[in-house]
């Protein structure tokens, strides 16, 4: 098994973190997702014979959840509808 742990920008509260478990969890590599909202840390326990980084790292900025640095203002206001969905979830 493998272990990623991610910084990422834009996580507010528990409905960002449930999008990003949620999201993530179906990939079916994805054996276990934890966020911390307050430090905006990501951990994906996940099995795969390739490095699975970069799917991960896509999908989070899609959903408006970059790594730290980028300040994209769209990734921003993403990060607010995926936080309302997650809230509902």
């Amino acid at each position: 098994m493998k272990s990623l742990n991610l910084n990422i920008e834009n996580i507010k509260c528990h409905g960002c973190a449930n999008t990003i478990r949620h999201e993530l969890s179906k990939y079916p590599e994805v054996k276990n997702v934890k966020v911390n909202p307050d430090e905006g840390n990501v951990s994906i326990d996940y099995e795969a014979d390739e490095e699975m980084k970069d799917l991960f790292t896509g999908k989070l900025a899609k959903l408006g959840y970059p790594e730290k640095g980028d300040k994209n203002l769209k990734s921003r206001v993403r990060s607010y509808v995926s936080c309302a969905i997650g809230r509902m979830k």
